[in-house]
């Protein structure tokens, strides 16, 4: 869990300042082995991307490529904090948690208004005060630096509960008070939105639970209870059951970074099925290319699976603008395909295999689970961009000279 302050930026991760006109504000967060620091600030796309640009946004990702941008943005923005092995690798420890949070788990955003004076307050705070690491799970976690932040804008808005959580200070717990001190201060501009987790073969995120929904949630422990004491039981029974009625993802708008921070209610089920006949539709015509190819990549086929066994296979890279590319074997020959929105026409090599990360990424998207956390219209783009590529000429894949020096650009 983490602050995002929109008017505070930072010199170093370490040292806050004002923004500058145009300037999207940092993330604060609170982790444990960090270079001895109890807080640091990330600029809010590295912090939920592990890139410097909306437009370098990955479209499908895996553990290998997110793995590859956090090592990169580390390299390049937090070797003070996070320096290379010995070896010149990449180091273990929790930095990472600071950088592509988006990749990880589906974010839920509570906005409250600040003020410039409260802001300006808050930078001399963190900038005067010590920032040594206090991290403990139970008392002085990331959930509770997030309540320390607030109650600083706000006193005593937010607290634990000592029963729903058994003390411990959680993220559940946090929205839950901020919305509701969001309603009884009507005067306060408030909102809540979401950020979608970023579609790709990874571990897709499951609801947010608090300390006793994940106790009571398993009967080996909730059985026991209510039988053996049944006043005890039935009293937190109650509060696991008030507990839960706090969905955040229930009618949330959808943040989308790469169209200006633009807010779009969720897709609908009707929406979900018009998307879905239309993906079908083209994604026919992408199979009819393919085999009128000859099926000259038989490990390349159809479906999310696909696209996912080819990059895992491939090798991450960036292109000479900065952008995440892939460059995957097909066959005895190289084929560079760009991953973002704005690299993937100008250095893929292949249409093709840009068309089958597209319709991986789309037919994600459309999952009825993950539905209600998309926008509509990141989805529209997405089809929009699927159908010009397969209306694209197909090309032959291999190391031409322009591939090839888009393959040295890798990085």
């Amino acid at each position: 869990m983490a602050v995002y302050l929109s008017n505070v930026c930072s010199v170093t991760p370490v040292v806050l300042r004002r923004c500058d006109v145009g300037e999207s504000g940092v993330v604060l967060s609170r982790y444990d082995g960090i270079a001895g620091y109890d807080w640091i600030a990330i600029p809010l796309i590295p912090y939920l991307y592990a890139v410097d640009r909306p437009e370098a946004v990955p479209l499908f990702a895996d553990e290998k490529l997110v793995a590859f941008l956090r090592d990169q943005y580390r390299r390049d923005y937090l070797e003070a904090l996070a320096p290379d092995r010995a070896d010149g690798g990449t180091p273990e420890g929790n930095w990472y948690e600071m950088v592509g949070s988006s990749y990880d788990r589906t974010i839920y955003g509570f906005e409250i208004e600040t003020s410039s004076e409260q802001d300006a307050l808050l930078i001399d705070k963190f900038n005067n005060q010590p920032n040594r690491e206090r991290y403990n799970f139970v008392t002085r976690n990331c959930a509770d630096f997030v309540r320390e932040v607030i109650d600083f804008y706000y006193p005593h808005a937010l607290h634990r509960s000592l029963i729903g959580d058994l003390g411990v200070t959680t993220p559940k717990q946090i929205a839950k008070m901020l919305v509701k001190y969001s309603r009884h201060h009507p005067d306060l501009q408030s909102a809540d939105f979401l950020v979608p987790q970023v579609p790709g073969a990874l571990r897709r995120s499951t609801p947010v639970h608090g300390v006793l929904e994940s106790v009571m949630a398993a009967k080996k422990y909730m059985v026991p209870l209510v039988i053996l004491h049944p006043y005890i039981g039935g009293g937190l029974l109650v509060e696991y059951f008030g507990h839960r009625r706090f969905d955040p993802a229930r009618n949330a708008p959808v943040l989308s970074v790469d169209s200006g921070y633009q807010l779009d209610a969720a897709m609908t089920r009707a929406e979900r099925l018009r998307y879905e006949s239309r993906l079908d539709e083209l994604s026919q015509i992408h199979s009819a290319m393919e085999s009128a190819n000859n099926g000259r990549t038989e490990e390349k086929a159809k479906g999310v699976k696909t696209w996912e066994r080819l990059q895992a296979s491939a090798t991450p890279g960036i292109d000479t603008s900065g952008r995440p590319a892939l460059q995957l074997r097909v066959g005895d020959a190289l084929a560079q395909v760009g991953v973002s929105r704005a690299n993937i026409l100008m250095v893929s090599d292949s249409s093709e295999l840009a068309a089958g990360l597209l319709q991986a990424r789309i037919r994600q998207e459309l999952r009825p689970a993950t539905a209600r956390k998309t926008s509509p219209s990141e989805v529209e783009r997405d089809l929009t961009l699927f159908e010009h590529l397969l209306s694209l000429q197909p090309r032959e894949v291999g190391v031409t000279p322009s591939s090839a020096a888009a393959t040295a650009a890798l990085q």
